[in-house]
């Protein structure tokens, strides 16, 4: 029997969806075996009898403020590597935690900082999607994000935005990786902050998958990470992995859009809603512009990108956000094997040239 579960996107780590790299977004995952989820608030265990290769492994985590779901066939013990796994990356990349590799990067004052070869990846990667962003993505938003509460509803003055907002420049991360067992990173700028929580999950993503392959017997498996989802390897019947997308009007409940069907990749939704608070008449959401320090002008309300990738999904889909809906195809339809479907503030809805190609893509 098919079982519909939920996967919503929660901050990176405890605070980081405050930024215009974090992607506040949501997708739901059905299949026919019962794929765990969660919708924020709890999560789906499953069986861990796999002896029949026909049902999946099931398992389910909290790591990066979020609730994290595994469903794996051909080997029992797999979800339980991807659990521990996920805690090692929460405690490297975490902004708030002083003793990750994040935070220390960001109290080194200017000095080369030795980091964990996966921070140093990590951050290299996500440097070359800010040379690629032209200004739209900025991994040291950190300096202003960190003024912002969108939990206790905190606007930070004008003149704070005004002050912070010099410090958010890419081009004064230095990664240095001659030596690749001990890594270093350096801030130039001694006032600036990195924060990864636009990219972070997408890269933890592609690390679990390369994990299963590598290091297991999985022979297919479905990983979320609080709604970033990632595809690995086949389920045993052949069939395509469904993925369905959020209704941005009902975001804490099951209603989707759509179902896109595809046979692996990532599917990764940014949207408004799931981090706002209203001050003096004005909603102020979680996606900042690392432009102006201010929650994002745009005609979005939800963007859902497919690739195979999920490092490039989730970062290409803050930036996509930023961007709008025509500019936004535009960046889209010059990448290769990549599509994004948009849900706009009207209501209607704009599709890639590959949306309905990559994901066969059908409304609810």
């Amino acid at each position: 029997m098919s079982e519909r579960i939920v996967l919503s996107r929660r901050a990176f780590a405890a605070g980081s969806l405050r930024l215009m790299g974090a992607m506040g977004a949501a997708a739901l995952a059905s299949s026919p075996f019962a794929l765990v989820g969660c919708s924020g608030e709890g999560a789906l265990g499953g069986s861990n009898d796999n002896s029949g290769s026909a049902q999946p492994a099931t398992s389910s985590t909290f790591a990066f403020d979020t609730y994290c779901t595994f469903s794996v066939y051909g080997d029992d013990t797999a979800p339980a590597r991807l659990a521990r796994a996920c805690a090692r990356y929460d405690a490297l990349f975490d902004l708030y935690n002083p003793e990750s590799d994040i935070a220390r990067v960001n109290a080194s004052a200017g000095a080369p900082c030795t980091v964990d070869p996966a921070t140093a990846d990590l951050v290299s990667q996500a440097l070359a999607w800010c040379e690629q962003a032209h200004g739209r993505f900025d991994i040291t938003i950190g300096a202003v994000s960190t003024l912002w509460d969108f939990d206790e509803g905190v606007r930070p003055s004008d003149e704070a935005v005004a002050q912070a907002l010099p410090h958010v420049n890419w081009r004064g991360v230095s990664v240095d990786a001659s030596n690749p067992e001990s890594p270093t990173i350096t801030l130039t700028d001694l006032a600036a902050k990195l924060d990864l929580g636009g990219i972070a999950k997408g890269y933890i993503a592609d690390r679990l998958c390369d994990l299963l392959e590598q290091e297991t017997t999985a022979t297919g498996a479905a990983i979320s990470l609080g709604g970033n989802i990632a595809y690995m390897g086949r389920k045993p019947d052949g069939s395509p992995w469904t993925t369905g997308i959020r209704d941005p009007n009902d975001p804490g409940g099951s209603t989707v859009v759509g179902t896109a069907q595809t046979a692996g990749g990532s599917l990764v939704t940014s949207g408004l809603y799931e981090r706002t608070f209203d001050q003096d008449g004005t909603t102020y959401w979680h996606i900042l512009d690392p432009r102006t320090g201010m929650p994002v002008a745009t005609d979005v309300v939800s963007v859902t990108v497919a690739c195979p990738s999920s490092t490039e999904a989730d970062a290409l889909s803050t930036t996509l956000f930023v961007a709008g809906s025509a500019e936004g195809v535009r960046i889209v339809d010059a990448l290769p094997d990549t599509a994004a479907y948009f849900i706009l503030n009207d209501g209607s809805t704009v599709s890639t040239s590959r949306w309905q190609e990559l994901t066969d893509f059908t409304t609810a």
